[in-house]
């Protein structure tokens, strides 16, 4: 910024050659892969909110992910399983869970995982994107 404001550094166009575009991210590339590792799963959910937004399935139908948090202190569920807590909602990866924050059930509005947990009865064992 000095170099900038004492004006020792000059403008540059970018050169022709190496340009290359980024690919559109699509619906596709938001799902959810549950056996990667946490910080990737936290990362889709990150890089694909709010669009395209990233998503699971939940018995059989579409559950939007909106916002998620690492939680490294869990290692004990498999890539999918759900754990329901009274005010949380862990999800096995292929590392460590990761706590659901936000959802949005297809249809609905969005919501705190722990309350859309209560409304659907999760029951032992469940999972997610299968």
């Amino acid at each position: 910024m000095d170099g900038i404001e004492d004006g020792s550094l000059k403008a540059v166009p970018q050169p022709a050659d190496g340009i290359s575009l980024a690919p559109k991210i699509t619906v596709e590339d938001a799902r959810v892969d549950w056996a990667a590792p946490a910080l990737r799963v936290d990362r889709v959910v990150r890089g694909c909110t709010p669009a395209p937004g990233a998503w699971t399935t939940f018995r059989g139908e579409r559950l939007k992910l909106i916002q998620t948090a690492l939680a490294p202190d869990r290692t004990d569920l498999t890539p999918g399983q759900l754990a329901v807590g009274k005010n949380s909602v862990h999800v096995g990866t292929g590392s460590y869970a990761v706590e659901l924050l936000w959802v949005q059930a297809q249809g609905k509005k969005p919501m705190k995982a722990a309350d859309w947990a209560r409304g659907v009865r999760i029951a032992e064992g469940e999972t997610v994107g299968a």
